[in-house]
């Protein structure tokens, strides 16, 4: 028996769009229970999908064909008022950011509690009292301390279980999770995985989970649906559709997997140092008044490496561990306590003034999130230009550069005409690699760059990278959570847990004899880690 069904749906988009349809011919049910995973690359109709069983398609995008039948009535043919009471008490909906989705000025527990209040349910003191109950339940650390917080001060597993708590307020019969775990770290997404199976066992819940992550969808897919421009291009069991997939594209994603195991890699050890950092320590200190102590955290504890000319080092760890702080220390996006970070013989952490900015243009960031980090308001030209510009180079030739810089970064010389939005998160992650090499730098951090990218488009995004840092024989830094990316692109990788580095070494080593058990433990926690060999053998590694 199907709990949900959906028939024949088609989406259509305002015209003027890529094409008329968000989704079209789309069939599938859900069975109560089940966890149903939906994976797909970027504008494949995903969330789209999502959206429409929620009824919360954006403005101009209307159904225009097709049934969405929920416990034997079609949905889509509801009241915006029916539809509210469906929300939340029904359907239940985690969404990918909870940061934007979350309101930033409400404390926790009163954001929990209005969703009682929206649906006429518990009287005020209930309320809390039941919001503090599921923050139990979904096992967020200090229930007491976070249910009188903001957003802002709980990290994004933390946000994540609250939204979580949210979706669950109601005890819905579906719950639908739209990327909920694609920028946390391997520890906490296992734990956000665990918390979503063991609620779906507890309450007999059926999930419909969104994901690009194969590695999710192999741990906790019942069945699995691909998508591709907005139509079911193959479905079925998890074996199915990892090892024994039939659509062309369905094979793409497959084979753009990465795998744990670190491939051929060179020695650097016998070049140059091309960046000494030795002794790097940054301390925070938040909060504190009259009733408080204030709150002492070592973000860089005593952090020292070498990286030699040629060489890429990967830095991993969860979130708080210090890998980002450290990125932002070395291109001095914020000041170390203590310290050197000394590139050609010149000690950074020491510079000022002139003398900072002469040497800083040889080392320089890319960003996780580019459609935050470049200017909505400035065309791309003026982005990549701008920097130039400001150390000497006439705008002519700095514009001419900037030409030079999309086409080795494989767009078309007229992007500079055009604005960020007009291009694919993709696309903007280029355009944000290319603002790093307009300056010519000797060495590039590259911030949790591709994490937010679907498996196809981060291959290919890590195959340019590969290729610039050979061409331009560039030194990298390489920031992520994701174990699996480390693996492909890092000759070294560093290991950091609380500000400390544990564990440094070759990639292979690392990741297949780990020493310490801060790094066993993340590897532990990297999904899908079963299904390894097997694609292995499907994709001919």
């Amino acid at each position: 028996m199907s709990l949900l069904q959906i028939k024949d749906l088609a989406i259509a988009l305002p015209k003027g769009a890529d094409r008329p349809h968000a989704v079209e011919q789309i069939d599938f049910d859900l069975a109560p229970g089940e966890i149903l995973c939906i994976v797909g690359e970027s504008g494949s109709g995903k969330s789209m999908s999502a959206n429409a069983v929620m009824g919360l398609l954006p403005e101009g995008v209307r159904p225009v064909k097709g049934e969405i039948v929920f416990d034997g009535t079609d949905i889509l043919g509801q009241t915006e008022d029916q539809m509210r009471a469906v929300r939340g008490r029904d359907i239940g909906m985690i969404f990918q950011e909870p940061l934007s989705a979350l309101n930033p000025l409400m404390r926790v527990g009163a954001q929990i509690a209005e969703v009682f209040e929206a649906h006429g349910l518990l009287s005020p003191g209930e309320r809390q009292k039941r919001a503090l109950e599921l923050l139990r339940e979904v096992q967020l650390p200090d229930p007491e301390k976070a249910i009188r917080a903001y957003p802002f001060q709980l990290s994004g597993g933390q946000r994540q279980r609250v939204m979580i708590a949210m979706a669950l307020a109601l005890e819905p019969r579906i719950l639908i999770a739209d990327e909920p775990t694609t920028a946390l770290d391997v520890t906490t997404q296992a734990q956000i995985l665990k918390l979503i199976e063991d609620l779906r066992q507890k309450r007999g819940m059926a999930v419909i989970f969104i994901t690009h992550d194969f590695g999710v969808v192999a741990d906790i897919a019942d069945r699995v649906i691909v998508m591709e421009k907005g139509l079911i291009v193959e479905q079925g069991s998890v074996d199915d559709v990892l090892l024994r997939s039939k659509h062309p594209y369905t094979q793409k994603l497959v084979r753009a997997i990465p795998g744990i195991v670190a491939g051929e890699k060179h020695d650097f050890s016998e070049a140059p140092v091309i960046l000494k950092v030795d002794g790097l320590t940054k301390v925070f200190t938040t909060g504190g008044g009259f009733f408080s102590k204030p709150r002492v955290v070592r973000a860089l504890d005593d952090v020292s490496f070498d990286l030699y000319t040629g060489e890429t080092i990967g830095i991993v760890g969860e979130s708080g561990s210090g890998k980002s702080t450290c990125g932002r220390a070395l291109v001095r996006l914020l000041e170390p306590d203590s310290g050197t970070v000394e590139m050609a013989g010149v000690d950074m952490a020491k510079l000022r003034g002139a003398d900072l900015r002469a040497n800083r243009r040889k080392i320089q960031m890319i960003f996780q999130d580019p459609f935050s980090s470049l200017n909505p308001r400035a065309r791309v030209g003026r982005i990549l230009s701008e920097g130039q510009i400001a150390y000497g180079t006439p705008r002519r030739e700095a514009l001419a550069r900037a030409r030079e810089l999309l086409s080795l970064v494989g767009l078309d010389a007229s992007a500079v005409d055009r604005f960020p939005h007009e291009f694919s998160g993709g696309q903007r992650q280029r355009i944000g690699i290319a603002r790093a090499l307009a300056l010519d730098p000797d060495i590039i951090i590259a911030d949790e760059a591709v994490s937010a990218l679907d498996v196809s488009i981060q291959a290919q995004v890590l195959d340019l990278l590969a290729d610039l840092k050979e061409r331009l024989n560039l030194s990298m830094l390489f920031i992520t959570h994701d174990l699996r990316v480390a693996a492909q692109v890092c000759d070294r990788i560093m290991v950091m847990q609380h500000g400390k580095v544990v564990e440094i070494g070759p990639a292979d080593r690392v990741l297949m004899a780990p020493e310490h058990p801060y790094t066993r433990s993340l590897l532990d926690a990297v999904p899908g880690k079963e299904y390894e060999e097997a694609l292995k053998k499907v994709v001919g590694q």
